[in-house]
């Protein structure tokens, strides 16, 4: 989609509806509010024109991974969670059970990639 004003909320319901619709319904607000911080991300802190959300669904878990092609550097979470902004991250470290990010180089295309595992109360989730 479009990295827009609009792109946050777009993934955030294309998220919600496919979850909802599903085996993981339990896990439909966790991963709209998670999708909705890092699409948030990618609209504030680069200048990718584009971004992609990829979500897989299988049995035990949730992935969820998004891609831009923003120059810029890979995200870490803040330190202090009370400063100005940056709490987007702590939200996702708090609510996956586990998330990270990673660069690819193709040619001259550079991707940057934030993704997240939600797995269900008492579910055991494989490693990444």
């Amino acid at each position: 989609m479009p990295n827009s004003p609009a792109a946050a909320k777009i993934a955030r319901d294309f998220v919600g509806t496919l979850l909802r619709t599903g085996a993981h319904s339990a896990l439909a607000d966790d991963a709209r509010l998670c999708v909705s911080e890092v699409v948030a991300n990618v609209y504030c802190h680069t200048s990718s024109q584009v971004v992609r959300v990829k979500v897989t669904v299988d049995r035990d878990q949730v992935a969820v991974h998004v891609t831009d092609d923003g120059p810029g550097p890979l995200p870490d979470p803040p330190e202090r969670p009370d400063g100005e902004g940056g709490r987007g991250l702590l939200v996702v470290d708090g609510l996956a059970t586990s998330w990270g990010s990673s660069t690819r180089q193709a040619n001259t295309r550079r991707t940057n990639t934030v993704w997240f595992v939600l797995t269900p109360p008492g579910g055991q989730a494989a490693a990444h």
